[in-house]
């Protein structure tokens, strides 16, 4: 059994036209956003065998801001490959991955993480959270899912179970959208 977490980065701002898209800082939000996760996550005990990020800056402060909220520094591994990733570039990282690796998270960016959980989860019956991510899958939003495997060489389209998927304004109404 492996299981794959998945995280979109949290709110970041748009105030410096400046700056590159790799760039950009989280904004005030964003900052809320993934400390209020990072507690949650420390509440339901999760925990990962490795992580591997985005360097992109916005993805870089959403983990430290997580792990303030967690409690504990996240030592990602960090991957250019995650960077705006296509789907077929996110299962190239997951394969890869050693098999002594049971609980992987990726940490990244949307259009790429919300196009993976439907590629990875199949559509069939009522699956309410499936249905929550093909509507949106916000910034600082999680997506476990399971997979009935050994090796994460057998991860691939309509294998995955999705467990959970978590999103800011499900653990605080005022991190929703319109919210400041």
């Amino acid at each position: 059994m492996k299981t794959l977490t998945l995280l979109r980065h949290a709110k970041s701002g748009w105030d410096d036209p400046t700056l590159r898209d790799f760039d950009r800082p989280l904004n005030a939000k964003g900052q809320r956003a993934a400390q209020v996760v990072g507690r949650h996550w420390k509440t339901l005990g999760l925990t990962f065998d490795r992580i591997v990020a985005s360097p992109a800056v916005r993805v870089v402060e959403t983990l430290e801001h997580i792990g303030r909220g967690y409690g504990q520094t996240l030592e990602p591994e960090w991957d250019k490959r995650l960077y705006l990733a296509s789907v077929a570039s996110l299962v190239d990282v997951i394969q890869e991955q050693s098999d002594s690796v049971d609980r992987l998270l990726l940490v990244g960016h949307n259009p790429g993480l919300e196009e993976l959980v439907l590629t990875l989860v199949p559509l069939a019956g009522d699956n309410p959270a499936r249905a929550d991510v093909e509507e949106k899958f916000p910034t600082a939003s999680l997506a476990e899912m399971a997979f009935d495997i050994d090796r994460w060489s057998d991860a691939g389209a309509d294998r995955a179970t999705l467990a959970r998927f978590i999103r800011p304004r499900d653990l605080d109404p005022a991190l929703g959208p319109g919210a400041d």
